[in-house]
């Protein structure tokens, strides 16, 4: 019998400076914190809610970046825009398919998040 998952716990990537991820994550991005708290002395676990589902970071597991998220954009347009012109890394180029469009961006650890937007339906 295999294990009922029953919705997203959360999505996490491992940061190695949490000042600078906040600049990232709270700064460029907007989220808000929802919970934050200290672990051990100076390890951190901080998550956002994004539209009921909670992004956590945390420099108290060390790995690897990765890519986990998508974050749905109101306006690709200006979102593009806005991380062009900030400090941050585009990786690729934007992605046109046809039910939405996306681009990549990583943060100051390396870890890749897909900022998205579905297409308005055509009827």
């Amino acid at each position: 019998m295999p294990i009922h998952v029953k919705e997203l716990a959360f999505v996490f990537h491992a940061v190695t400076d949490i000042p600078r991820a906040r600049k990232f994550y709270e700064g460029l991005l907007g989220l808000k914190v929802a919970l934050q708290m200290e672990i051990a002395p100076g390890q951190w676990w901080i998550e956002y809610d994004v539209a009921g589902q909670a992004v956590a970071i945390s420099n108290a597991m060390p790995g690897k970046p990765q890519g986990s998220l998508a974050l749905e954009l109101s306006d690709f347009d200006t979102a593009l825009a806005t991380a062009t012109s900030a400090v941050c890394t585009i990786v690729g180029d934007v992605m046109d398919f046809p039910p939405c469009r996306m681009f990549i961006v990583k943060d100051p650890d390396g870890n890749e998040l897909m900022l998205h937007q579905r297409k308005a339906k055509s009827s």
